[in-house]
Protein backbone atom coordinates (compact mmCIF):
# COMPACT_ATOMS: atom_id res chain seq x y z
CA UNK A 1 0.00 0.00 0.00
CA UNK A 2 1.55 3.65 -0.74
CA UNK A 3 -0.08 6.93 -1.12
CA UNK A 4 -1.53 8.14 -3.91
CA UNK A 5 -2.68 11.72 -2.85
CA UNK A 6 -2.63 14.19 -0.55
CA UNK A 7 -5.96 16.57 -0.53
CA UNK A 8 -5.71 19.44 2.10
CA UNK A 9 -10.01 20.75 2.64
CA UNK A 10 -10.75 23.92 3.92
CA UNK A 11 -13.97 23.41 5.12
CA UNK A 12 -16.10 25.97 7.33
CA UNK A 13 -13.71 27.76 9.64
CA UNK A 14 -11.52 23.99 9.90
CA UNK A 15 -8.84 22.66 7.71
CA UNK A 16 -9.07 18.84 7.06
CA UNK A 17 -6.95 16.49 5.03
CA UNK A 18 -7.33 13.58 3.04
CA UNK A 19 -4.74 11.22 2.45
CA UNK A 20 -5.54 8.43 -0.17
CA UNK A 21 -3.51 5.42 -0.94
CA UNK A 22 -4.01 2.41 -3.99
CA UNK A 23 -5.88 0.04 -1.74
CA UNK A 24 -8.63 2.07 -1.82
CA UNK A 25 -8.56 3.43 2.09
CA UNK A 26 -8.29 7.23 2.58
CA UNK A 27 -7.80 8.70 5.80
CA UNK A 28 -8.68 12.15 7.48
CA UNK A 29 -6.95 14.27 9.76
CA UNK A 30 -7.71 17.91 11.40
CA UNK A 31 -5.02 20.58 11.82
CA UNK A 32 -5.21 22.55 15.12
CA UNK A 33 -3.89 25.83 13.44
CA UNK A 34 -7.05 28.10 13.28
CA UNK A 35 -6.03 31.43 12.75
CA UNK A 36 -3.19 30.79 10.14
CA UNK A 37 -4.94 27.96 8.38
CA UNK A 38 -3.57 29.18 4.95
CA UNK A 39 -0.45 28.48 6.20
CA UNK A 40 -0.60 24.95 7.79
CA UNK A 41 -2.04 24.07 4.43
CA UNK A 42 0.30 25.19 2.22
CA UNK A 43 2.97 23.28 4.89
CA UNK A 44 0.23 20.16 4.42
CA UNK A 45 0.63 20.57 0.46
CA UNK A 46 4.68 20.58 0.84
CA UNK A 47 4.70 17.39 3.17
CA UNK A 48 2.29 15.85 0.99
CA UNK A 49 4.81 15.85 -1.88
CA UNK A 50 7.71 13.63 0.37
CA UNK A 51 4.52 11.23 1.73
CA UNK A 52 2.99 10.43 -2.12
CA UNK A 53 4.84 6.96 -3.10
CA UNK A 54 5.34 6.05 0.62
CA UNK A 55 4.27 3.47 2.78
CA UNK A 56 1.49 4.95 5.01
CA UNK A 57 1.97 2.53 7.94
CA UNK A 58 5.40 4.12 8.31
CA UNK A 59 4.28 6.33 10.78
CA UNK A 60 6.43 7.32 13.04
CA UNK A 61 9.45 7.31 10.42
CA UNK A 62 7.08 9.82 8.54
CA UNK A 63 6.89 11.66 11.54
CA UNK A 64 10.06 11.92 11.82
CA UNK A 65 11.04 12.69 8.68
CA UNK A 66 8.86 15.69 8.16
CA UNK A 67 9.63 17.27 11.66
CA UNK A 68 13.47 16.83 11.40
CA UNK A 69 14.24 17.63 7.89
CA UNK A 70 14.40 21.69 8.54
CA UNK A 71 15.37 23.65 11.10
CA UNK A 72 12.11 25.92 11.67
CA UNK A 73 8.79 24.59 12.72
CA UNK A 74 5.98 26.17 14.41
CA UNK A 75 2.10 25.90 14.58
CA UNK A 76 1.48 26.08 11.67
CA UNK A 77 4.02 23.52 10.59
CA UNK A 78 3.20 21.29 13.94
CA UNK A 79 -0.75 21.83 12.35
CA UNK A 80 0.44 20.17 9.43
CA UNK A 81 2.46 17.57 10.66
CA UNK A 82 -0.42 16.45 13.09
CA UNK A 83 -3.06 16.41 10.37
CA UNK A 84 -1.34 14.23 8.41
CA UNK A 85 -0.22 11.60 11.16
CA UNK A 86 -4.09 11.46 12.42
CA UNK A 87 -5.09 10.72 9.07
CA UNK A 88 -2.47 7.98 8.57
CA UNK A 89 -3.27 6.45 12.00
CA UNK A 90 -6.72 6.74 10.55
CA UNK A 91 -5.39 4.63 7.38
CA UNK A 92 -3.29 2.02 10.06
CA UNK A 93 -6.83 1.07 11.21
CA UNK A 94 -8.74 0.85 8.38
CA UNK A 95 -6.06 -1.25 6.64
CA UNK A 96 -6.25 -3.91 9.69
CA UNK A 97 -9.77 -3.55 10.48
CA UNK A 98 -9.57 -2.02 14.12
CA UNK A 99 -10.23 1.49 15.67
CA UNK A 100 -6.65 3.47 15.51
CA UNK A 101 -6.23 3.07 19.57
CA UNK A 102 -6.13 -0.77 19.52
CA UNK A 103 -2.60 -0.04 17.67
CA UNK A 104 -1.38 2.04 20.66
CA UNK A 105 -2.19 -0.61 23.43
CA UNK A 106 -5.86 -1.14 23.24
CA UNK A 107 -8.71 0.78 25.72
CA UNK A 108 -8.85 1.07 28.93
CA UNK A 109 -11.61 2.83 29.13
CA UNK A 110 -14.86 2.80 26.95
CA UNK A 111 -16.37 6.18 27.12
CA UNK A 112 -14.41 10.25 27.75
CA UNK A 113 -16.07 12.43 30.16
CA UNK A 114 -16.57 15.90 28.66
CA UNK A 115 -16.92 19.29 29.60
CA UNK A 116 -18.94 21.17 27.55
CA UNK A 117 -18.75 25.20 26.57
CA UNK A 118 -21.05 27.91 27.51
CA UNK A 119 -20.33 31.27 25.85
CA UNK A 120 -21.93 34.72 26.37
CA UNK A 121 -21.37 38.10 26.36
CA UNK A 122 -23.13 38.85 29.98
CA UNK A 123 -23.45 37.09 33.18
CA UNK A 124 -26.81 36.10 32.95
CA UNK A 125 -26.41 34.21 29.69
CA UNK A 126 -23.40 31.99 31.12
CA UNK A 127 -25.37 31.65 33.96
CA UNK A 128 -28.41 30.59 32.05
CA UNK A 129 -26.08 28.04 30.02
CA UNK A 130 -24.53 26.48 33.08
CA UNK A 131 -27.94 25.34 34.47
CA UNK A 132 -29.24 24.25 30.86
CA UNK A 133 -25.69 22.39 30.59
CA UNK A 134 -26.58 20.68 33.90
CA UNK A 135 -30.11 20.17 33.17
CA UNK A 136 -28.46 18.22 29.51
CA UNK A 137 -26.96 15.71 31.68
CA UNK A 138 -23.31 17.35 31.89
CA UNK A 139 -21.16 16.96 34.70
CA UNK A 140 -19.11 19.40 33.54
CA UNK A 141 -19.19 22.36 32.64
CA UNK A 142 -16.48 24.83 30.72
CA UNK A 143 -14.74 27.70 29.34
CA UNK A 144 -16.18 29.63 31.88
CA UNK A 145 -14.17 33.00 31.43
CA UNK A 146 -15.14 35.28 34.24
CA UNK A 147 -14.58 38.03 31.89
CA UNK A 148 -17.26 37.14 29.42
CA UNK A 149 -17.10 36.42 25.80
CA UNK A 150 -17.48 40.39 24.76
CA UNK A 151 -17.09 41.61 20.93
CA UNK A 152 -13.20 42.34 20.30
CA UNK A 153 -13.96 45.92 18.73
CA UNK A 154 -15.01 46.95 22.31
CA UNK A 155 -12.67 48.60 24.10
CA UNK A 156 -11.32 46.85 27.39
CA UNK A 157 -10.96 49.04 30.68
CA UNK A 158 -11.55 47.48 34.30
CA UNK A 159 -9.57 48.89 37.38
CA UNK A 160 -7.86 46.29 38.63
CA UNK A 161 -10.68 45.98 42.28
CA UNK A 162 -13.37 45.93 39.51
CA UNK A 163 -11.57 43.30 37.34
CA UNK A 164 -11.07 40.81 40.36
CA UNK A 165 -13.89 41.65 42.21
CA UNK A 166 -16.46 41.21 39.57
CA UNK A 167 -14.35 37.78 38.37
CA UNK A 168 -14.67 36.18 41.91
CA UNK A 169 -18.16 37.12 41.94
CA UNK A 170 -18.49 35.73 38.34
CA UNK A 171 -17.34 32.22 39.84
CA UNK A 172 -19.26 32.40 42.49
CA UNK A 173 -22.22 32.65 40.11
CA UNK A 174 -20.74 29.90 38.50
CA UNK A 175 -20.90 27.59 41.15
CA UNK A 176 -24.01 28.20 42.19
CA UNK A 177 -25.67 27.44 39.00
CA UNK A 178 -23.57 24.43 38.37
CA UNK A 179 -24.82 22.71 41.94
CA UNK A 180 -22.47 19.91 42.30
CA UNK A 181 -21.07 19.76 38.58
CA UNK A 182 -17.62 20.99 38.03
CA UNK A 183 -16.71 23.79 36.54
CA UNK A 184 -13.42 24.99 34.28
CA UNK A 185 -12.15 28.21 34.32
CA UNK A 186 -11.32 29.43 30.89
CA UNK A 187 -8.72 33.14 31.56
CA UNK A 188 -7.47 32.90 28.16
CA UNK A 189 -3.80 34.30 29.15
CA UNK A 190 -5.50 37.74 30.70
CA UNK A 191 -3.70 38.43 33.49
CA UNK A 192 -0.27 39.06 35.19
CA UNK A 193 1.10 36.67 37.10
CA UNK A 194 0.41 38.82 40.06
CA UNK A 195 -3.33 38.94 38.98
CA UNK A 196 -3.42 35.33 38.74
CA UNK A 197 -2.50 34.72 42.05
CA UNK A 198 -4.76 36.95 43.52
CA UNK A 199 -7.85 35.37 41.56
CA UNK A 200 -6.96 32.05 41.65
CA UNK A 201 -7.08 32.62 45.77
CA UNK A 202 -10.09 34.56 45.52
CA UNK A 203 -11.64 31.62 43.86
CA UNK A 204 -10.37 28.60 45.54
CA UNK A 205 -13.52 28.34 47.83
CA UNK A 206 -15.73 27.54 45.04
CA UNK A 207 -13.62 24.83 43.95
CA UNK A 208 -13.37 24.69 40.57
CA UNK A 209 -11.44 21.11 38.92
CA UNK A 210 -8.89 23.35 36.95
CA UNK A 211 -7.63 27.27 36.33
CA UNK A 212 -7.07 26.84 32.70
CA UNK A 213 -4.36 29.63 31.28
CA UNK A 214 -4.12 32.20 33.79
CA UNK A 215 -1.08 34.16 31.96
CA UNK A 216 0.57 34.01 28.84
CA UNK A 217 2.51 29.96 28.68
CA UNK A 218 4.91 32.19 26.96
CA UNK A 219 7.31 32.05 30.03
CA UNK A 220 7.31 28.61 31.82
CA UNK A 221 8.84 29.89 35.01
CA UNK A 222 5.37 32.95 34.90
CA UNK A 223 3.18 29.79 34.66
CA UNK A 224 5.33 27.55 37.81
CA UNK A 225 5.34 31.04 39.94
CA UNK A 226 1.57 31.10 39.55
CA UNK A 227 1.32 27.14 40.50
CA UNK A 228 3.63 27.43 43.61
CA UNK A 229 0.84 29.96 45.22
CA UNK A 230 -1.98 28.22 44.24
CA UNK A 231 -4.20 25.08 45.31
CA UNK A 232 -6.51 25.29 42.41
CA UNK A 233 -4.89 23.09 39.76
CA UNK A 234 -3.24 24.74 36.76
CA UNK A 235 -4.55 23.46 33.32
CA UNK A 236 -1.82 24.60 30.26
CA UNK A 237 -0.59 23.52 26.93
CA UNK A 238 -2.62 24.57 24.39
CA UNK A 239 0.11 26.68 22.73
CA UNK A 240 2.81 24.50 23.13
CA UNK A 241 3.58 21.68 20.43
CA UNK A 242 6.62 18.99 21.50
CA UNK A 243 7.53 16.78 23.88
CA UNK A 244 10.28 18.83 25.07
CA UNK A 245 8.36 22.16 26.10
CA UNK A 246 5.89 19.97 28.03
CA UNK A 247 8.68 18.36 29.57
CA UNK A 248 10.10 21.51 30.74
CA UNK A 249 6.26 22.48 31.86
CA UNK A 250 6.26 19.57 33.97
CA UNK A 251 9.73 19.45 35.55
CA UNK A 252 8.92 22.82 36.83
CA UNK A 253 5.49 21.85 38.73
CA UNK A 254 3.66 24.48 36.64
CA UNK A 255 0.99 22.45 35.90
CA UNK A 256 -1.87 19.75 36.82
CA UNK A 257 -3.42 19.04 33.91
CA UNK A 258 -1.59 19.40 30.30
CA UNK A 259 -3.72 20.59 27.63
CA UNK A 260 -1.94 19.07 24.49
CA UNK A 261 -4.13 19.84 21.09
CA UNK A 262 -3.47 16.55 19.03
CA UNK A 263 -3.99 18.90 16.20
CA UNK A 264 -1.63 20.65 16.66
CA UNK A 265 0.56 19.04 19.10
CA UNK A 266 1.59 16.37 16.94
CA UNK A 267 -0.83 14.62 16.05
CA UNK A 268 -1.57 11.01 17.99
CA UNK A 269 1.70 10.16 17.20
CA UNK A 270 3.47 13.16 19.41
CA UNK A 271 0.61 13.36 21.99
CA UNK A 272 0.50 10.22 23.24
CA UNK A 273 4.29 10.71 24.28
CA UNK A 274 3.39 14.02 26.16
CA UNK A 275 0.51 11.88 27.93
CA UNK A 276 3.02 9.62 28.76
CA UNK A 277 5.92 12.30 30.24
CA UNK A 278 2.18 13.91 32.22
CA UNK A 279 1.41 10.54 33.63
CA UNK A 280 4.96 9.87 35.03
CA UNK A 281 4.36 13.23 36.70
CA UNK A 282 0.80 11.95 37.95
CA UNK A 283 -0.75 14.94 35.77
CA UNK A 284 -3.71 14.51 33.96
CA UNK A 285 -4.49 15.20 30.27
CA UNK A 286 -7.59 16.97 29.02
CA UNK A 287 -7.10 17.09 25.17
CA UNK A 288 -7.57 20.59 23.78
CA UNK A 289 -10.12 20.93 20.89
CA UNK A 290 -12.14 24.03 20.03
CA UNK A 291 -12.03 22.91 16.76
CA UNK A 292 -14.36 20.75 14.57
CA UNK A 293 -15.12 17.12 14.35
CA UNK A 294 -11.96 15.36 13.51
CA UNK A 295 -10.24 16.83 15.90
CA UNK A 296 -12.84 15.30 18.53
CA UNK A 297 -12.75 12.20 16.98
CA UNK A 298 -8.72 11.98 16.98
CA UNK A 299 -9.20 13.00 21.10
CA UNK A 300 -11.31 10.32 21.23
CA UNK A 301 -8.61 7.77 20.29
CA UNK A 302 -6.00 9.23 22.72
CA UNK A 303 -8.06 9.00 25.45
CA UNK A 304 -9.35 5.41 25.07
CA UNK A 305 -5.96 4.46 25.65
CA UNK A 306 -4.37 6.84 28.06
CA UNK A 307 -4.40 5.84 31.60
CA UNK A 308 -4.21 9.38 32.74
CA UNK A 309 -6.92 11.20 30.78
CA UNK A 310 -8.76 13.62 32.92
CA UNK A 311 -11.78 14.83 30.63
CA UNK A 312 -12.40 16.08 26.93
CA UNK A 313 -13.34 19.17 25.78
CA UNK A 314 -16.49 19.49 23.86
CA UNK A 315 -17.03 22.63 21.69
CA UNK A 316 -20.97 24.01 20.76
CA UNK A 317 -22.40 22.60 18.09
CA UNK A 318 -20.91 19.10 17.58
CA UNK A 319 -24.28 17.33 17.05
CA UNK A 320 -25.59 20.88 15.16
CA UNK A 321 -24.39 22.42 11.64
CA UNK A 322 -22.62 22.51 10.66
CA UNK A 323 -20.21 20.48 12.49
CA UNK A 324 -23.13 17.85 12.12
CA UNK A 325 -23.12 17.86 8.50
CA UNK A 326 -19.40 18.26 7.79
CA UNK A 327 -19.21 14.66 8.53
CA UNK A 328 -21.39 11.61 7.53
CA UNK A 329 -22.16 10.26 11.16
CA UNK A 330 -21.39 12.68 14.91
CA UNK A 331 -19.73 10.74 17.53
CA UNK A 332 -22.23 9.19 20.15
CA UNK A 333 -23.04 11.76 23.49
CA UNK A 334 -24.65 9.30 26.31
CA UNK A 335 -25.32 11.56 29.71
CA UNK A 336 -22.42 13.65 29.04
CA UNK A 337 -20.10 11.15 28.19
CA UNK A 338 -18.93 10.69 24.53
CA UNK A 339 -19.00 6.85 23.39
CA UNK A 340 -15.48 5.77 22.16
CA UNK A 341 -16.61 4.29 18.59
CA UNK A 342 -15.30 0.98 17.73
CA UNK A 343 -15.31 1.32 13.96
CA UNK A 344 -11.83 0.97 12.47
CA UNK A 345 -9.57 4.26 12.10
CA UNK A 346 -10.37 7.38 14.09
CA UNK A 347 -14.23 6.33 13.66
CA UNK A 348 -15.67 9.45 11.65
CA UNK A 349 -15.45 9.67 8.06
CA UNK A 350 -16.17 13.56 6.48
CA UNK A 351 -19.24 14.58 4.40
CA UNK A 352 -19.07 14.10 0.29
CA UNK A 353 -20.37 17.43 0.13
CA UNK A 354 -18.97 18.74 3.35
CA UNK A 355 -17.00 21.64 1.15
CA UNK A 356 -19.89 22.34 -1.52
CA UNK A 357 -22.31 23.22 1.72
CA UNK A 358 -19.70 24.37 3.71
CA UNK A 359 -17.15 26.75 1.99
CA UNK A 360 -13.77 28.01 3.98
CA UNK A 361 -14.14 31.11 6.46
CA UNK A 362 -11.00 32.38 6.49
CA UNK A 363 -10.11 34.16 10.12
CA UNK A 364 -8.96 37.78 9.50
CA UNK A 365 -6.74 39.87 12.05
CA UNK A 366 -8.56 41.28 14.71
CA UNK A 367 -6.82 41.56 18.06
CA UNK A 368 -8.87 43.42 21.02
CA UNK A 369 -8.02 46.85 22.40
CA UNK A 370 -7.58 48.71 25.74
CA UNK A 371 -9.26 51.94 26.38
CA UNK A 372 -6.00 53.79 26.10
CA UNK A 373 -5.58 52.22 22.79
CA UNK A 374 -3.02 49.28 23.77
CA UNK A 375 -3.21 45.24 23.15
CA UNK A 376 -5.37 43.06 24.88
CA UNK A 377 -5.18 39.63 25.30
CA UNK A 378 -7.98 37.90 24.90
Amino acid sequence: MIITAVEPLAVDRYLFVKVHTDAGITGIGESGTWGFLEASEAAIEKFGRYLVGKDPLLIEHHWQYMYRFAHFRGAAIMGALSALDIAMWDIAGKHFGVPSYQLMGGKVRDKARVYYHVLGDSRSKLVTGVTEAVEAGFTAVGHLTPFLDEERHVPYFKTHVEKIRDAIDAVGLYREAAGDADICIEIHRQLTPAEAVVLGRGIEQYHPMFYEDPTLPDNLDAMAYIASKLSVPIATGERIHTIHEFQMLLERRAVQYVRPDVCMAGGLTHTKKIAALAEAHYVGVIPHNPLGPVSTAACLQLAACIPNFAIQEYPLGEHEPPKSEIVKQPLQLENGFLIIPDGPGIGIELADDALEKYPPIPKEVDTRLHLDGSVVDQ
